[in-house]
Protein backbone atom coordinates (compact mmCIF):
# COMPACT_ATOMS: atom_id res chain seq x y z
CA UNK A 1 0.00 0.00 0.00
CA UNK A 2 1.51 3.33 -0.98
CA UNK A 3 1.64 6.28 1.38
CA UNK A 4 0.11 9.65 0.43
CA UNK A 5 3.20 11.81 0.46
CA UNK A 6 4.32 12.78 -3.04
CA UNK A 7 6.79 15.18 -4.63
CA UNK A 8 4.77 18.13 -3.35
CA UNK A 9 4.97 16.79 0.19
CA UNK A 10 6.03 20.13 1.61
CA UNK A 11 2.51 21.38 0.80
CA UNK A 12 0.81 18.57 2.73
CA UNK A 13 2.95 18.15 5.87
CA UNK A 14 2.31 20.03 9.10
CA UNK A 15 4.76 20.03 11.99
CA UNK A 16 3.66 20.46 15.61
CA UNK A 17 5.80 20.80 18.75
CA UNK A 18 3.78 20.86 21.97
CA UNK A 19 6.81 20.22 24.16
CA UNK A 20 6.29 16.45 24.45
CA UNK A 21 9.09 15.09 26.62
CA UNK A 22 9.17 11.55 25.23
CA UNK A 23 7.76 9.19 22.62
CA UNK A 24 4.81 8.13 24.75
CA UNK A 25 3.65 11.71 25.22
CA UNK A 26 4.10 12.34 21.50
CA UNK A 27 2.09 9.20 20.66
CA UNK A 28 -0.75 10.51 22.83
CA UNK A 29 -0.53 13.87 21.06
CA UNK A 30 -0.79 12.19 17.66
CA UNK A 31 -3.89 10.26 18.68
CA UNK A 32 -5.39 13.45 20.05
CA UNK A 33 -4.75 15.35 16.81
CA UNK A 34 -5.72 12.58 14.38
CA UNK A 35 -8.84 11.48 16.26
CA UNK A 36 -9.85 14.82 17.71
CA UNK A 37 -9.53 16.69 14.42
CA UNK A 38 -11.13 13.89 12.43
CA UNK A 39 -8.20 13.82 10.00
CA UNK A 40 -8.90 11.86 6.80
CA UNK A 41 -7.90 8.30 6.08
CA UNK A 42 -4.48 8.30 4.47
CA UNK A 43 -2.97 10.70 6.99
CA UNK A 44 0.50 9.64 8.13
CA UNK A 45 1.53 10.96 11.55
CA UNK A 46 5.07 10.62 12.87
CA UNK A 47 7.18 11.50 15.90
CA UNK A 48 10.54 13.26 15.61
CA UNK A 49 13.25 13.59 18.25
CA UNK A 50 14.37 17.22 18.16
CA UNK A 51 17.79 17.82 19.64
CA UNK A 52 19.13 21.29 18.83
CA UNK A 53 20.86 24.00 20.85
CA UNK A 54 17.50 25.76 21.14
CA UNK A 55 15.09 22.87 21.67
CA UNK A 56 14.92 19.37 23.10
CA UNK A 57 11.52 17.79 22.62
CA UNK A 58 9.61 15.19 20.64
CA UNK A 59 7.70 16.90 17.86
CA UNK A 60 5.13 15.36 15.54
CA UNK A 61 4.31 15.68 11.87
CA UNK A 62 1.06 15.16 9.99
CA UNK A 63 1.20 14.29 6.29
CA UNK A 64 -2.24 14.82 4.80
CA UNK A 65 -3.48 13.08 1.62
CA UNK A 66 -3.71 16.34 -0.37
CA UNK A 67 -3.18 20.09 -0.09
CA UNK A 68 -6.86 20.81 0.55
CA UNK A 69 -6.99 18.44 3.51
CA UNK A 70 -3.76 19.96 4.81
CA UNK A 71 -5.26 23.46 4.73
CA UNK A 72 -8.25 22.27 6.77
CA UNK A 73 -5.94 20.53 9.26
CA UNK A 74 -3.75 23.62 9.55
CA UNK A 75 -6.77 25.73 10.50
CA UNK A 76 -7.71 23.19 13.17
CA UNK A 77 -4.14 23.15 14.52
CA UNK A 78 -4.15 26.94 14.85
CA UNK A 79 -7.52 26.90 16.62
CA UNK A 80 -6.21 24.28 19.07
CA UNK A 81 -2.61 25.43 19.64
CA UNK A 82 -1.76 27.44 22.72
CA UNK A 83 1.00 30.07 22.94
CA UNK A 84 3.57 27.46 24.01
CA UNK A 85 2.89 25.21 21.02
CA UNK A 86 4.93 25.54 17.85
CA UNK A 87 3.49 24.72 14.44
CA UNK A 88 4.74 24.98 10.88
CA UNK A 89 3.16 24.47 7.47
CA UNK A 90 5.13 25.54 4.42
CA UNK A 91 6.26 29.10 5.11
CA UNK A 92 3.64 29.64 7.83
CA UNK A 93 4.43 29.26 11.53
CA UNK A 94 2.84 29.62 14.95
CA UNK A 95 4.40 30.01 18.38
CA UNK A 96 7.85 30.96 19.60
CA UNK A 97 10.83 30.83 17.27
CA UNK A 98 12.21 27.80 19.12
CA UNK A 99 8.98 25.79 19.09
CA UNK A 100 8.08 26.77 15.53
CA UNK A 101 11.60 25.89 14.41
CA UNK A 102 11.28 22.41 15.92
CA UNK A 103 7.90 21.97 14.24
CA UNK A 104 9.39 23.05 10.91
CA UNK A 105 12.25 20.57 11.28
CA UNK A 106 9.78 17.75 11.92
CA UNK A 107 7.73 18.72 8.86
CA UNK A 108 10.85 18.92 6.68
CA UNK A 109 12.11 15.52 7.82
CA UNK A 110 8.76 13.93 7.03
CA UNK A 111 8.29 15.73 3.71
CA UNK A 112 11.74 14.56 2.63
CA UNK A 113 11.08 11.06 4.00
CA UNK A 114 14.42 11.30 5.80
CA UNK A 115 13.20 10.61 9.34
CA UNK A 116 10.08 10.11 11.39
CA UNK A 117 8.60 7.26 13.40
CA UNK A 118 5.10 6.53 12.13
CA UNK A 119 2.34 6.09 14.71
CA UNK A 120 -0.76 6.57 12.57
CA UNK A 121 -0.72 5.48 8.92
CA UNK A 122 -2.86 3.59 6.39
CA UNK A 123 -3.43 0.00 7.48
CA UNK A 124 -2.12 0.33 11.03
CA UNK A 125 -5.46 -0.90 12.41
CA UNK A 126 -4.91 -4.24 10.61
CA UNK A 127 -1.56 -4.82 12.32
CA UNK A 128 -2.80 -6.43 15.52
CA UNK A 129 -2.14 -9.83 17.01
CA UNK A 130 -0.06 -12.04 14.73
CA UNK A 131 0.19 -11.36 11.00
CA UNK A 132 2.52 -12.59 8.29
CA UNK A 133 5.25 -10.51 6.71
CA UNK A 134 3.24 -10.60 3.48
CA UNK A 135 0.13 -9.27 5.19
CA UNK A 136 2.09 -6.59 7.00
CA UNK A 137 3.41 -5.27 3.70
CA UNK A 138 0.21 -5.82 1.76
CA UNK A 139 -2.28 -4.37 4.23
CA UNK A 140 -0.40 -1.31 5.45
CA UNK A 141 1.71 1.60 4.27
CA UNK A 142 4.88 -0.16 5.49
CA UNK A 143 7.16 -0.42 2.44
CA UNK A 144 9.91 -2.64 3.77
CA UNK A 145 10.83 -4.85 6.72
CA UNK A 146 14.36 -5.57 7.94
CA UNK A 147 15.54 -8.03 10.57
CA UNK A 148 18.04 -6.51 12.98
CA UNK A 149 21.34 -8.40 12.83
CA UNK A 150 20.36 -10.39 9.75
CA UNK A 151 21.60 -8.69 6.56
CA UNK A 152 19.32 -9.26 3.58
CA UNK A 153 20.55 -11.37 0.68
CA UNK A 154 20.27 -9.66 -2.71
CA UNK A 155 17.89 -7.15 -1.14
CA UNK A 156 15.39 -9.83 -0.12
CA UNK A 157 13.75 -9.58 3.27
CA UNK A 158 12.39 -12.37 5.49
CA UNK A 159 10.15 -15.12 4.12
CA UNK A 160 6.73 -13.55 3.39
CA UNK A 161 5.04 -16.39 5.28
CA UNK A 162 6.94 -15.68 8.51
CA UNK A 163 4.69 -14.78 11.43
CA UNK A 164 5.07 -11.33 13.01
CA UNK A 165 3.85 -10.97 16.60
CA UNK A 166 2.88 -7.30 16.49
CA UNK A 167 2.05 -6.81 20.19
CA UNK A 168 -0.42 -4.28 18.74
CA UNK A 169 2.44 -1.79 18.54
CA UNK A 170 3.96 -1.32 15.08
CA UNK A 171 6.09 1.81 14.60
CA UNK A 172 7.93 1.88 11.25
CA UNK A 173 10.37 4.69 10.43
CA UNK A 174 11.24 6.62 7.30
CA UNK A 175 14.58 5.37 5.98
CA UNK A 176 15.92 6.40 2.58
CA UNK A 177 12.45 7.37 1.42
CA UNK A 178 10.74 4.15 2.47
CA UNK A 179 8.61 3.40 5.52
CA UNK A 180 10.69 0.67 7.12
CA UNK A 181 9.88 -1.63 10.04
CA UNK A 182 12.72 -3.11 12.06
CA UNK A 183 12.02 -6.64 13.34
CA UNK A 184 13.80 -8.99 15.73
CA UNK A 185 13.56 -12.77 16.18
CA UNK A 186 10.80 -13.98 18.50
CA UNK A 187 9.77 -17.29 20.04
CA UNK A 188 8.94 -20.14 17.68
CA UNK A 189 10.70 -18.78 14.63
CA UNK A 190 8.44 -15.73 14.48
CA UNK A 191 9.46 -12.09 14.32
CA UNK A 192 8.40 -9.06 16.37
CA UNK A 193 8.81 -5.29 16.04
CA UNK A 194 12.09 -4.02 17.46
CA UNK A 195 10.28 -1.34 19.48
CA UNK A 196 8.60 -2.82 22.55
CA UNK A 197 5.48 -1.16 24.01
CA UNK A 198 6.46 0.71 27.17
CA UNK A 199 4.86 -0.30 29.39
CA UNK A 200 1.78 -1.13 27.32
CA UNK A 201 0.60 -0.08 23.86
CA UNK A 202 -0.11 3.65 23.87
CA UNK A 203 -3.69 4.80 23.77
CA UNK A 204 -5.21 1.32 23.71
CA UNK A 205 -8.59 2.97 24.13
CA UNK A 206 -8.14 4.81 20.85
CA UNK A 207 -8.53 1.50 18.93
Amino acid sequence: MTSPLGAAGVHTVIGVDAGSANLREADHLIHHLVDGFGLPRGTVACTHLIRTDERRSTAVSLALPDAGAAEVAWTRVLDWAGPDTGAAFGDRTHGSAQAAGAARLAAEEHAGRRAGRAVSYPGVDALVGTVTVADLLGLSAVDRVVVVGAPSVDGAGPDPATAVRTRDHVRPEWRDGRLTLALVPAVGGALAPFEVPNPTPCCADHG
